[in-house]
């Protein structure tokens, strides 16, 4: 499958139990799909848990994707939010080499970003910086001649900028204040019996 480069943002609501993320996982891999990055925790209803992914491809690529992830029997509900205004940030924790020579050197970096040191060592040093992938990408930069040992990065999570009506990024129907809306619910759970078809779909 050609790729075009984009980077496409994804945010699915799927049903919190075991072997969700495995079958998602196993269906990108199937069909060529290349994943930039995945996060995945509880979301703020009981039960659900919300994925963001980060999808590199062109258009119909990712309308490809989110027609894929809405046939499988856990997901509620995908949404494409690349075109939104979002909030977006990632964590990342960077294990660097850190001295009693140039450790003073590698703290004032890490406070030009604004991240902090949470672990210290007679070596090393382990900084943490949430933000922007850039941000990120760009501490990474300044450290590296120092030499990095370990990087750990979480991955994209995001979300839609506040709305006036309250709706959230995956848009299923929660009202201003957080109650799920009935209606949605019932069908999807109809669509789950009435499609045994959906629920081979892995």
């Amino acid at each position: 499958m050609s790729q075009s480069g984009e980077l496409h943002t994804i945010v699915a609501l799927v049903e919190d139990r075991p072997g969700v993320l495995t079958r998602i996982a196993s269906m990108f891999r199937r069909r060529g799909f290349n994943i930039a990055s995945l996060a995945v925790g509880k979301s703020e209803q009981a039960g659900l848990s919300r994925m963001t992914f980060v999808v590199e491809g062109d258009e119909d690529t990712v309308s490809q994707v989110t027609k894929q992830l809405d046939k499988l029997i856990d997901v509620i509900r995908v949404t494409d939010i690349t075109t939104q205004e979002i909030v977006a940030r990632e964590l990342a924790l960077i294990k660097v080499n850190a001295n009693t020579a140039n450790r003073g050197e590698v703290i004032q970096i890490v406070q030009l970003f604004r991240a902090g040191i949470v672990d210290v060592g007679a070596q090393s040093v382990v900084i943490e910086i949430t933000g922007e992938e850039d941000k990120i990408n760009a501490l990474h930069a300044l450290l590296e001649p120092f030499g990095i040992i370990e990087m750990l990065r979480t991955g994209l999570v995001a979300m839609v900028r506040g709305q006036s009506n309250g709706r959230t990024s995956d848009s299923v129907g929660l009202e201003i204040y957080g109650r799920v809306s009935n209606g949605l619910e019932a069908a999807h759970k109809a669509a789950s019996e009435a499609s045994p078809k959906a629920a081979n779909q892995d």
